[in-house]
């Protein structure tokens, strides 16, 4: 099981300018509701969704290499067979950190991925959601890293 590094949390969420890969077209998924989250906290958020022109208002690229100008980090939606190959395009793209989504766990993560990014010396965070993180967020989401803490999945 991956444990996940607190410096690599920290150091994601100091990011400005991320790429949120596979964010859903359905403005009432996770992916949008943190996406909204995110831009009212100031960060530069870029859509990345090979089946959308636009969400939010801002412009959505198909893939990570199209992306101009280059993002600091990349938030990894994708479901398991897929996220390999976007991952693989993140190195090539030389995005500098990634976080693999899931929601108390999974989600885009997977043993493999992580061993991916090891490799390649890029921080990644992976099977977390960014909510449990973040300044003075709903109390639901501290209540779910609380409980992940106590069962000694949180980060060390």
């Amino acid at each position: 099981m991956y444990r996940n590094q607190r410096r690599d949390i920290d150091g994601f969420l100091g990011l400005k300018r991320i790429a949120m890969i596979g964010i859903s077209r359905d403005e009432h998924q996770t992916s949008r509701y943190l996406f909204r989250e995110l831009t009212q906290r100031g960060y530069d958020l870029v859509p990345v969704n090979p089946n959308a022109q636009e969400i939010e208002g801002r412009q959505c690229f198909a893939t990570i290499a199209q992306v101009e100008p280059k993002v600091d980090g990349a938030l990894v939606f994708t479901p398991p067979p897929t996220n390999h190959r976007v991952v693989e395009e993140c190195l090539a793209a030389h995005v500098p950190r990634i976080w693999l989504y899931g929601a108390g766990g999974g989600g885009a993560a997977s043993q493999d991925v992580v061993e991916m990014c090891d490799k390649a010396h890029v921080p990644v965070v992976a099977g977390e959601c960014p909510f449990m993180f973040l300044p003075q967020t709903a109390w639901f989401h501290r209540a779910h890293g609380w409980v992940r803490n106590i069962l000694g999945h949180g980060p060390v």
